[in-house]
């Protein structure tokens, strides 16, 4: 070979070394090249930012993440193409924008590009430094630059539009290489938050047993607890779940129900475990601290402001109070407050994962159970409902979900949030009805067939009494829905003229008496019949027939007449007709409609059939018009005939039921005053009738309760101008009321003003695409808006249009919504002073930081200083006391010979 050959051949190789050497700047400049025409088209697109007239350095807007970058089909947030290509995949997210497809695709080549410079300028600073052999160094160059050039389009892929369930996606992969890799046991223990447990557990269980009395409502809810242990049936307005819990516990403590809870005040038996009948109300107290603290982490507050919303729910004498007696508030707002705070973990988990599951089927369970201790609670299930159909919305706007996932998306949560819940409402009312099988004194209150499904009640006469009512029964007539009573007369006659001077029709009066009676008693006649007795072959009334209804003590037959009724003089009299031979014949004619004659058949039955009496010739039915009569109607109800026959009170069914045997009317008499029934096993009914009728029971009972001197209004709540008195003792000025921390409550009303204030401030600033914080604080503005800010309205609001007593302690719920807003408002605001103030005036943020801890330090003063009054444990001067008496409004409670003023 020769030398010009080989001189050849090291010229080729020198000038293939350095084309090797000189190919990965030239790859570089090719990308720039790229990138710069890619910017250079999109910054043809018009964008109005505010960075293209500021002076601020281009690092700045560069630094700001892509998932802080808020997305605006418009601005991009106000950063240039050039400083932040990646942000205008924000604006390409909806899948029916015009720059979707070209500006993605665009933008994602120019990321692409980006990393590939970076990827091969660090490698020509490796190889320079290393040195490798060529053919290793290539092949390890581009095995690197694939794999780099895939994590980065995997990552931006991830990134863009800030998908935060792809990102969960990616992460929840990478944890299952790393399980797969190793198993590994890892234990968290956070320190603040069993610090506030312990906190709340000294403050909630200090002296828990005193006083050893009833206080305030536990004259109810223990009632209703020691009932429960005797399986005697009780009505109560609220839902069964917090009672069943405690009466759960203290059966183990071996309570056996016998005591009975006469009054506030009365001391309790040596046999009555206070402690453990007020254990669990106070455990939920003392868990509701740390369930805050969670709740404010996942709503993305910093850890200081979350431990503030801890410690100032122990710090609030109201809570405290409402926490240590056998009352449900603390077990409705722990519930409440794990439920939405399982509702936010469930909200960033991927679709489908254990955790999604987990964290949904939880906050479904506890929202199902603060509904099933009060109705409130289903008020936080409502903010429930809000939160997720939110979250939907933004789901749709979503380009990278496909319509199977939205359609998952929306009935995973229907299954969850409305199936979950109720089952469980269904399941406690099952163990509420099957428990409570016995009759009490609160049955009188259900319709006659739920009486005769309990043990005891009117299942003592109901299988002794024949079913079928014929010609010749003897019935009482029960008002079927709302007030107990039944169709009643008595030889009392209407006064001539009222007091507003209309006359009457002087005929016997006919009335609704709550009671039981012998003058409740009617006889069933067939107009053209005139015996009333029963033969051996039964006359049987069914659906449309026509009868009379014959009063049993004084023989005198049910009428009506075209003459105003006394209380309600658009209605017609009803009476029992006397003949006084002025021409004014009796109008004695009713005919029978059965109104559930589809499940009980067109014959009219005993306790089942549910009747409507039609008057023959007015057309008007027999109702109960749910006014009092005066004196001279003994105060009974009255009874009229309406012409709007649609109306729950004309509904009656027959409860007691006998057949006449004697056409003797003194027989009969004597008969009807000294009849008793045979007791006999109770008959059934189904669950769902039950139910449906307690329910119905509930709500129509939640009117009717009277007013009470320390009820108020809503509108006194918020600065607390009006308290509770729980307890007195009976030889000292010691006393038990319900007052929360003057100081936390003002703040958290102001709070409440301020947020209001600043989200009105940015939405209209950022209408004008003015941005005074950053996207990811926007983000986190809005969210603990739809929280906190919507939870407190939802749990206030409806207690304006509510016609009911009131008290403080409803507004609890609410209160726990406002004191989150008033942790986050905090964090803003110490947010705002960290983003603006720079320099000397770094110095604001110490003053505001010192002025938090001042004024937490004086929240923990006024805490102690009203500690006599929520644990009543200290007897108390008159001087005292007054001293304490910071509003005029409270009514606090002083022994005689005491003066307030």
């Amino acid at each position: 070979m020769s030398s010009h050959s080989v001189q050849r051949r090291k010229t080729a190789r020198s000038k293939s070394k350095q084309k090797q050497q000189q190919q990965p700047a030239n790859v570089a400049e090719n990308l720039i090249d790229k990138q710069n025409a890619s910017n250079e088209q999109n910054e043809r697109l018009h964008f109005r930012s505010r960075s293209a007239t500021s002076t601020a350095p281009s690092t700045a807007a560069a630094a700001v993440p892509l998932s802080c970058i808020s997305p605006s089909p418009l601005c991009c947030n106000g950063i240039l193409p050039t400083s932040a290509v990646s942000a205008m995949l924000n604006c390409c997210r909806d899948i029916n924008c015009h720059l979707n497809s070209p500006l993605r695709g665009s933008v994602e080549r120019s990321q692409r590009s980006e990393s590939r410079q970076s990827f091969l300028t660090s490698e020509t600073i490796t190889r320079t430094t290393s040195s490798p052999t060529p053919t290793s160094t290539s092949k390890q160059s581009r095995s690197r630059s694939r794999s780099h050039s895939h994590s980065s389009s995997r990552s931006s892929s991830c990134s863009v539009g800030d998908n935060p369930h792809k990102q969960r996606e990616g992460s929840a992969a990478g944890a299952d290489r790393v399980g797969r890799a190793q198993l590994t046991v890892s234990l968290h223990i956070d320190l603040i938050s069993w610090g506030l447990f312990v906190l709340a557990f000294i403050t909630r269980f200090y002296k828990l047993a005193t006083p050893a009395h009833v206080v305030f409502d536990e004259l109810h809810f223990g009632k209703y607890i020691s009932l429960y242990m005797r399986n005697i049936f009780f009505f109560d307005q609220h839902p069964p779940l917090g009672k069943q819990l405690i009466a759960g516990l203290v059966s183990f403590a071996g309570y056996d129900g016998n005591y009975t809870f006469t009054r506030i005040g009365a001391p309790y038996g040596p046999n009555v475990p206070v402690f453990w009948l007020r254990f669990l109300p106070a455990l939920c107290g003392s868990l509701l601290a740390p369930a805050v603290y969670h709740l404010l982490l996942e709503a993305r507050l910093r850890r200081w402001s979350a431990a503030l919303g801890g410690l100032l729910v122990v710090l609030d004498n109201a809570l405290l109070t409402q926490s240590r007696f056998i009352l449900m508030e603390s077990m409705l707002l722990l519930a409440s407050t794990v439920g939405i705070s399982f509702l936010l973990r469930f909200q960033r988990c991927s679709l489908g994962s254990l955790k999604w599951l987990s964290s949904g089927a939880a906050a479904a369970l506890f929202l199902a159970c603060a509904g099933c201790i009060k109705y409130v609670g289903f008020f936080a299930m409502g903010l429930a409902g809000y939160l997720l159909c939110r979250h939907l919305w933004k789901l749709l706007y979503d380009a990278t979900l496909t319509n199977k996932q939205l359609w998952m998306h929306a009935l995973s949560r229907v299954f969850l949030f409305v199936g979950i819940p109720l089952a469980v409402y269904l399941g406690v009312f099952y163990i509420h009805l099957r428990t409570l099988h016995r009759a009490g004194p609160h049955d009188t209150i259900m319709t006659s067939a739920f009486q005769a499904s309990l043990d005891g009640g009117l299942a003592s006469i109901t299988r002794g009494q024949p079913l079928a009512v014929v010609h010749g029964s003897q019935i009482t007539l029960r008002h079927t829905h709302g007030r107990t009573c039944w169709l009643h007369s008595h030889a009392a006659v209407y006064p001539v003229r009222y007091k507003d001077n209309r006359g009457s029709s002087h005929q016997q009066q006919v009335t609704c008496y709550s009671f039981k009676d012998v003058n409740n008693w009617w006889i069933v006649k067939r107009p053209e019949r005139d015996d009333l007795v029963v033969g051996d072959q039964p006359d049987a009334i069914k659906h449309g027939d026509v009868i009379q209804l014959v009063h049993g003590i004084t023989s005198r037959a049910l009428n009506s007449h075209d003459v105003a009724a006394p209380m309600t003089p658009q209605c017609q009299e009803v009476s029992c007709y006397i003949d006084y031979e002025i021409k004014m014949a009796g109008e004695l004619l009713w005919r029978v409609e059965i109104l559930n004659r589809q499940s009980e058949g067109d014959y009219w039955h005993a306790i089942k059939s549910e009747i409507r009496l039609i008057h023959e010739t007015t057309g008007a039915a027999l109702r109960f018009s749910g006014r009092q009569l005066p004196s001279w109607g003994y105060n009974q109800h009255e009874v009229v005939a309406d012409r709007e026959r649609q109306h729950q009170d004309a509904i009656w069914n027959v409860e007691e039921h006998r057949y006449t045997k004697t056409q003797d009317q003194r027989e009969r008499e004597r008969q009807l005053l000294s009849a008793e029934m045979i007791p006999t096993h109770r008959t059934k009914l189904s669950f769902w009738s039950k139910l449906l009728e307690l329910q119905t029971k509930m709500l129509w009972h939640a009117k009717q309760l009277q007013s009470h001197m320390y009820s108020s209004l809503p509108h006194e709540w918020p600065l607390l101008d009006k308290g509770i008195a729980y307890w007195l003792d009976d030889s000292s000025s010691a006393q038990i009321y319900l007052l929360g921390n003057v100081l936390i409550w003002y703040v958290a009303s102001a709070g409440l003003v301020l947020y209001a204030a600043l989200l009105v401030f940015y939405a209209l600033r950022r209408r004008r695409l003015c941005f005074d914080i950053s996207a990811s604080e926007w983000r986190r503005f809005l969210s603990a808006g739809d929280t906190f800010f919507v939870g407190y309205l939802v749990h206030y609001l409806p207690y304006f249009f509510m016609d009911r007593t009131l008290f403080l302690h409803n507004y609890l719920p609410a209160f726990a919504f406002k004191l989150l807003l008033l942790s986050f408002v905090l964090d803003h605001v110490d947010y705002l002073l960290r983003r603006h103030c720079s320099g000397r005036a770094v110095h604001l943020v110490r003053l505001y930081r010192l002025l938090l801890i001042v004024w937490l330090v004086a929240a923990a003063a006024t805490f102690f200083k009203f500690l006599p009054l929520s644990y009543g444990s200290r007897k108390m001067s008159a001087k005292e006391i007054i001293d304490l008496r910071w509003k005029d409004t409270w009514d606090f409670i002083l022994q005689k010979n005491y003066a307030l003023h």
